[in-house]
């Protein structure tokens, strides 16, 4: 078989097993199979380019980032929904269009809280996708949604232009896994799937759209040259023929059977994967629909039933405070068993000390209760006259549930965190951090490898790390006796690095690589470091009030105390090795721009704090110089406008 031939049946093969997993749920090939075949794929293209096609499996992993998103004129309206909000205008609603429409029946189907797209097709290839917009122009997303992997780029069989609609969701298993991560990492929380979908669906990067495992549902064909339909079920069910993941539907004859499914979809949510934020009811026949019409804002055959926010009592039997991996501390109310929206909730969020106190929330309450978002559950009052006499206000610990560590308030919000530096709540988001690059610079210790050595129980702090036993390792998954004696030898290493490095690396709160290389050049020594009081940490420059109360408390700990004195042991360098030059920069502050030949950013940048001066990464008029490399761009135009000297690499290098 030629090169082309293998090409086009590698990729025949990976898209019916594609279309297997990802729209009927029903995978045949084992995933690590798929992945062989598809990285042969990868190397078949890359040796012959000329035969691969835009559409291939391959690029489902994103292209090349986006500058920004081409308008797109929808060819027919993407239009939005009137709203109905009890069965009484369910009933108004039909008995409205029967007026014109007699027989009609309709369809029901859930009503995907996603964001709302077009996908079109030109002879059977994906050629455009864009987002709703205003109904009339949206943005040009292809990029993003060929990363859909329930999205065909091809169909056989399909007519010379098909444009369908859809909805693009983040699954709920997805979304809950997404904010994890986030939390692990320190960054904000999506409020919802919804802002989750749309943020990712609108990223520059098709990348990180890939990343994110975006769904869609179609629900609606929009047009389809050549072929003619009687009615709405009809072009559905040719659109799950075509191979498209459709949206799930119930056909009804009448708006009391119509309000028996959409009671069903609001009772039995939990049974989907995806977030919805209502039931749709549209009329199932096409004709009928082109003389019902539309109004300007929305169609006479259609409808959203939105469900009310489901509100109930139940009481709160505890409150329990559970430490999360960026070592916050998060209330819980553990409540009486109640349904609601569709599942039974037994906890509700309570958010920080604040919610708590404004709300007066107490164990013994009985509480109103809510979904937030469909989602969260959470307290929305407390009926004072059912108080128990003695129920207390409730305030969260001073110290940290799981480790006993002093805990304080963020000075930037409500959240309080535990400040111990070896709590187990915290271990793998502290390990994480402490190997990284920046940090101690362990190379191969992966969030992988770290996370088999926590479950193995090597690893209870940073210092174990020095303390592991070959055989141990070696045994963990995926490691053999070399990938063991890289490990360990890059763990030894480390023990050489400059205290700035392992200063960085304890994460204590405002105590970035910048402040930590300041500290450990300004005293010399962890030791002289410790023994610093608040006042001499403030007079070091740069070096603020918050952040000498973060060191002085961090290092009172006696977890901190512990962790430096078994570093200390093992051998960890806690002397300062790179002396300042001198001082003959002190009050500048350099922005480099462009390419540099002779030096990286960072060294240039570590040769500019050595003598004094700060490195900076916007130019401002407090900027003293700017290095222009080659192809400098914004900020050597923005220096030369604000009249700021500009430095050769030459010139800095002999002012070096």
């Amino acid at each position: 078989m030629d090169p082309k031939e293998q090409i086009e049946a590698l990729t025949a093969e990976l898209e019916h097993h594609s279309y297997l997993y990802y729209v009927l749920d029903a995978p045949e090939m084992p995933d690590y199979e798929y992945d062989q075949k598809l990285r042969r794929l990868e190397e078949l293209e890359a040796q012959y380019p000329q035969y691969a096609s835009p559409l291939s499996p391959t690029k489902r992993v994103g292209g090349a980032p986006l500058s920004q998103f081409e308008k797109v004129t929808h060819a027919v309206p993407l239009e939005s929904l009137q709203d109905l909000f009890s069965y009484e205008e369910v009933e108004d609603f039909d008995a409205h269009l029967r007026e014109s429409a007699p027989e009609t029946v309709y369809t029901v189907e859930p009503k995907v809280d996603g964001l709302s797209v077009a996908l079109e097709y030109r002879d059977g290839s994906f050629v455009r996708g864009a987002t709703r917009g205003d109904g009339l122009v949206g943005e040009d997303v292809t990029e993003n949604l060929k990363t859909i992997r329930s999205i065909p780029l091809r169909l056989e069989n399909a007519p010379e232009r098909l444009i369908v609609r859809g909805e693009v969701f983040m699954p709920k298993a997805v979304f809950h896994a997404l904010n994890e991560a986030r939390e692990e990492r320190g960054e904000a929380l999506f409020a919802n799937p919804r802002n989750a979908a749309a943020g990712s669906l609108r990223q520059l990067d098709p990348k990180i759209a890939a990343a994110r495992q975006l769904d869609i549902l179609v629900f609606n064909l929009q047009l389809c040259e050549g072929r003619t339909f009687e009615t709405h079920s009809e072009t559905l069910d040719y659109l799950r023929q075509l191979r498209f993941k459709v949206i799930p539907y119930r056909l009804c004859a009448s708006a009391r059977e119509a309000e028996t499914w959409i009671a069903d979809i609001g009772e039995h949510r939990d049974r989907y994967s995806f977030d919805i934020d209502g039931a749709v009811l549209k009329v199932n026949d096409l004709a009928a629909r082109q003389r019902l019409g539309s109004t300007a804002k929305f169609p006479r055959w259609a409808a959203a039933f939105k469900y009310p926010p489901e509100v109930k009592e139940t009481v709160v039997r505890d409150i329990v405070v559970q430490v999360g991996r960026t070592g916050v501390l998060t209330p819980k109310a553990v409540v009486a068993p109640v349904r609601l929206a569709g599942t039974t909730v037994t906890n509700a969020t309570l958010h920080n000390q604040d919610f708590i106190s404004e709300k007066d929330i107490r164990i013994g309450d009985t509480v109103k209760i809510r979904k937030a978002g469909e989602i969260i559950p959470e307290i929305l009052e407390v009926d004072k006259s059912l108080r128990p006499a003695d129920a207390t206000p409730y305030f969260l610990p001073e110290t940290c549930p799981v480790c006993g560590a002093p805990v304080v308030r963020d000075e930037d919000g409500a959240a309080l965190r535990c400040t111990g530096a070896e709590c187990p709540a915290q271990l793998s988001r502290n390990l994480a951090h402490f190997v990284s690059r920046d940090a101690m610079d362990i190379d191969g210790l992966g969030s992988a490898i770290v996370e088999q050595l926590i479950a193995a129980g090597l690893v209870r702090t940073p210092a174990d790390l020095y303390c592991l036993e070959r055989e141990k390792v070696e045994a963990l998954d995926r490691m053999g006796r070399q990938s063991t004696d890289n490990l360990l030898r890059a763990i030894e290493k480390s023990k050489e690095n400059d205290l700035s490095r392992l200063l960085y690396a304890f994460g204590i709160r405002q105590v970035g690589a910048k402040a930590a290389k300041t500290l450990a050049q300004h005293f010399g020594s962890l030791e002289a470091l410790q023994a610093a009081t608040e006042e001499e940490l403030t007079a070091v420059p740069d070096i603020g009030g918050i952040t000498a109360e973060n060191l002085v408390r961090w290092f009172a700990q006696e977890q901190a105390q512990d962790l430096i004195a078994r570093l200390k042991a093992a051998g960890v360098n806690m002397q300062s090795l790179e002396q300042p030059v001198g001082d003959s920069f002190a009050g500048m502050t350099f922005v480099l721009t462009g390419a540099l030949t002779r030096f990286t950013r960072d060294q240039a940048a570590h040769e500019i704090e050595a003598r004094g001066g700060k490195a900076s990464s916007s130019v401002s008029k407090k900027t003293t110089y700017v290095v222009a490399g080659e192809n400098a761009g914004s900020k050597l135009k923005k220096a030369n406008d604000l009249g700021i000297p500009v430095l050769t690499e030459a010139e800095f290098a002999a002012m070096l």
